[in-house]
């Protein structure tokens, strides 16, 4: 574990929080996430499910949480299931947590070995009516892989047919959108540790370094700040790359004259960051470059002032894209006459800046929350809204990631990392 642990009072809120909109009599479970295998005896290094992480703290894999506020046995209101340590684990792995650093980490007293789950998961149904099970409904999830949840949710219905059944992520989705301080405080160290990375940048980027060079430098900086690395497969763009919204090959030279487009972010205590910077090659934009890029900025900056409490999503990005509008007419990308007879359905402006504008980030670089609901202080969004023109070769997205205040501007997690056309400039150019 690189990174510090965190309070173990946030998860002890969190599981409070979960367990006040529970039905009566009910309990709930959550599975660590698989160690996915490539192939031979090949893996993927391990990533914890969020939600178990979100609720005890446990970065394990094949641990189990039970959350049962109704059970009459005092220790089995909240239950961890932890896979026990080896002789042959201590010397291949290392040792996993044993019971008394899992208390120090989650605030859950009651830890069995994984060995046990089934016999006091056997006792803990017979006392309850129902069961939240915990399924993966995030708007654009890819649900084709069978999970270790998948599987245990096959097995409860199972074994358990006459009980109710009932879905864990409407909760979560609810208490996860609103952070708390402390998760705030990790993500700004996350995004702390992006800007060292693009501070290196500034003064790495010349003409004739590679895409994957600039990913190299980053990922230097990263591990050096006690981050694991990138949050999300990091985009390094250059020239017409950045028009291919997801360019992840990050695999051409980096000419003069062009622009790179970096939509990078490091992760900390595996909360995200999401940035998103336009970088000139030769240390200078052209005027037309710094045109699209100020108008783009413009965009930006008003967009972030409609991310306040009771605000509609849907609302906030019809309103972008009446900003980007005009952004688009004063460039001479689109006319008047064609936003006049545009397709509601698919405006004019959607030529140039087809994708959202905000979206919600914390443990997940594309956080779960709550899309069709007034904005709430202490939700974090991304506003990244971005021009796009391959004719000439010129993609420009601007990122930045923000709390919702009570009252106010949204709080930028990243107002340090340079932004304006004359900061960029300034930093590539002073030795």
């Amino acid at each position: 574990m690189k990174y510090q642990r965190i309070d173990s009072n946030l998860y002890i809120k969190n599981r409070k929080n979960f367990v006040s909109k529970m039905a009566a009599n009910t309990l709930a479970v959550f599975n660590s996430n698989d160690i996915f295998p490539i192939s031979a005896d090949s893996t993927m290094p391990f990533q914890q499910h969020r939600d178990i992480l979100h609720l005890s703290g446990v970065d394990q894999e094949e641990s189990i949480l039970i959350l049962f506020p109704d059970a009459s046995n005092e220790k089995h209101k909240e239950v961890l299931f932890l896979k026990e340590t080896s002789e042959l684990i201590a010397i291949w792995e290392g040792e996993k947590l044993d019971k008394k650093n899992a208390f120090e980490v989650s605030g859950i007293r009651t830890v069995y070995w994984l060995q046990d789950f089934p016999n006091i998961f056997k006792q803990i149904m017979a006392e309850a009516n129902g069961i939240y099970l915990n399924t993966n409904e995030h708007l654009r999830a890819n649900t084709e892989v069978e999970t270790r949840e998948d599987r245990f949710i096959k097995k409860v219905k199972a074994d358990y047919p006459a009980h109710a059944i009932y879905k864990s992520a409407p909760i979560m989705h609810q208490i996860r959108a609103i952070k708390d301080p402390i998760e705030i405080e990790a993500m700004k160290r996350a995004c702390d540790i992006t800007k060292a990375g693009i501070n290196r940048l500034l003064k790495f980027i010349k003409p004739g370094v590679w895409e994957h060079h600039i990913e190299a430098e980053l990922i230097h900086e990263f591990l050096m700040n006690s981050s694991k690395g990138f949050a999300y497969t990091p985009i390094v763009a250059s020239g017409k790359n950045a028009c291919v919204l997801h360019y992840i090959e990050n695999n051409k030279e980096c000419l003069s004259g062009d622009v790179i487009l970096l939509d990078v972010g490091a992760e900390y205590a595996n909360y995200a960051s999401d940035l998103t910077r336009c970088i000139p090659v030769d240390g200078r934009f052209t005027d037309r470059q710094k045109e699209v890029y100020n108008a783009v900025l413009h965009v930006k900056k008003e967009a972030e002032k409609l991310l306040v409490p009771g605000t509609m999503m849907t609302d906030y990005h019809k309103q972008v894209g009446h900003l980007m509008e005009e952004q688009l007419v004063n460039l001479k990308l689109i006319t008047l006459s064609e936003i006049k007879n545009q397709n509601p359905d698919w405006p004019a402006y959607k030529k140039y800046f087809m994708h959202g504008t905000s979206h919600f980030i914390g443990l997940d670089t594309h956080d779960v929350g709550l899309w069709y609901e007034p904005i709430q202080a202490g939700m974090v969004f991304t506003c990244e809204p971005g021009i796009y023109i391959p004719d000439e070769g010129l993609g420009i997205r601007l990122e930045d990631d923000l709390v919702v205040q009570e009252s106010g501007a949204p709080l930028n997690l990243m107002s340090d990392i340079p932004l304006e056309v004359e900061e960029i400039e300034e930093a590539m150019n002073t030795k």
